[in-house]
């Protein structure tokens, strides 16, 4: 007998009923007491709410040592960092999708928030002044990849769903942040990233690093 398939998600981020709800609510307001021109504006505002906290169902790839990408967006630096790690940052703009997604299954082994500043996200210095929220997730294999969301200029709110302890599959979702922002991918020693700067990726779909044969 098949297993049972899991019950599909709204495809809209719960975070987003709210703010959609609300403008959907002004756009009938308008188009009965104002008319279209306003109802016109409070629409396309609606639009630009339910598009921004879409959350699509992905599908990903299962290639051993394959690490996916956490987010939607465009690479915007890959760096080597002391002692053969790397890191991937990815921006988001308004326009991506925003839901964030583990890059490989593992437990989340530590979870933290940092207060901070809101400067724009593709900035350098964006990784240690803006708010954020880290995970560490520990690999199957007992590695440990982190996981950093940070906030942007427009970003006022970081969420994140799971917490230390939590398991995780590779391309599950565990987060997202609001109105633009940016997620770092620290990879450990012995992945070397398959991505460049400028180009695109989807979050749980586009495999950015790859373990070194060994």
């Amino acid at each position: 007998m098949p297993a049972p398939s899991a019950p599909r998600r709204p495809p809209i981020a719960r975070e987003g009923w709210g703010y959609a709800s609300g403008f959907l609510i002004l756009t009938l307001a308008a188009a009965y007491w104002e008319g279209w021109g306003w109802a016109a504006a409070f629409g396309a505002a609606t639009l630009f709410i339910a598009g921004f906290f879409r959350d699509p169902e992905r599908t990903p790839p299962q290639e051993p040592g394959a690490v996916l990408a956490p987010a939607d967006g465009r690479v915007v630096t890959v760096d080597r960092q002391e002692g053969g790690a790397g890191v991937i940052r990815i921006f988001l703009s308004p326009l991506d999708v925003h839901i964030n997604r583990s890059p490989v299954s593992g437990q989340i082994t530590k979870a933290e928030y940092v207060k901070g500043r809101f400067l724009a996200a593709y900035k350098d210095e964006a990784s240690e002044a803006n708010e954020r929220n880290a995970l560490d997730i520990r690999a199957v294999s007992g590695e440990n990849f982190r996981v950093v969301q940070i906030a942007g200029v427009l970003a006022r709110r970081i969420v994140c769903w799971r917490k230390a302890g939590d398991e995780l599959r590779a391309g599950e979702r565990f987060g997202l942040i609001q109105f633009g922002s940016r997620t770092d991918l620290y990879l450990p020693a012995g992945y070397a990233a398959s991505v460049r700067p400028g180009e695109r990726v989807r979050g749980g779909e586009t495999i950015v690093a790859r373990a070194l044969a060994r």
